[in-house]
């Protein structure tokens, strides 16, 4: 039994579109527990990050968004001929790819920044209003992704149609 390619095209994005919301999700999920944790008050509240068992995600997040381009990219290739869809996946990867190299710029240099400062007992207010603009950042980028990721959904309708009315 042989695949059609509007099928396969359909699944790709598909894939790409859940992979994404599942990112996201862990995003949202970092914004309301880790980052409010370490932003609080440090360098006393750095001590996440330290030591043996502190805190490294940074595996994670290269390993979670490489899957998720690389299925991106094939959502893009394999619908390329698709009627309606081209155009809207340049764009979204477009802003993604911006979004992201936001990230690798000034997001990841950053938080390894703050995951190698010392502890100390005391808040530092520069330090924490260092902490509090990249939260802030955070939460704009974090919304960027949940409403790119959220902007695909659509893309997925006729999936959807040919699934429910067989």
């Amino acid at each position: 039994m042989e695949i059609s390619k509007k099928v396969l095209a359909d699944q790709a994005l598909l894939v790409t579109t859940a992979i994404y919301l599942l990112i996201n999700g862990a995003g949202i999920w970092e914004e309301a527990n880790i980052i409010p944790l370490w932003t609080a008050a440090p360098p006393a509240s750095l001590h996440i990050f330290q030591g043996d068992y502190g805190l490294r995600y940074k595996n994670f997040w290269i390993i979670a968004h490489s899957v998720h381009e690389i299925f991106f990219i094939l959502a893009i290739v394999l619908n390329w001929n698709v009627s309606g869809r081209r155009n809207p996946l340049l764009i979204i990867f477009g802003v993604h790819a911006a979004v992201r190299v936001w990230t690798i710029l000034y997001f990841a240099p950053v938080l390894m920044e703050f995951w190698e400062y010392p502890i100390g007992d005391t808040i530092d207010p520069l330090l924490k209003t260092k902490a509090d603009a990249w939260a802030f950042r955070s939460h704009i980028r974090s919304a960027a992704f949940l409403l790119l990721s959220f902007a695909m959904i659509p893309l997925n309708k006729s999936y959807f149609i040919k699934t429910i009315k067989a």
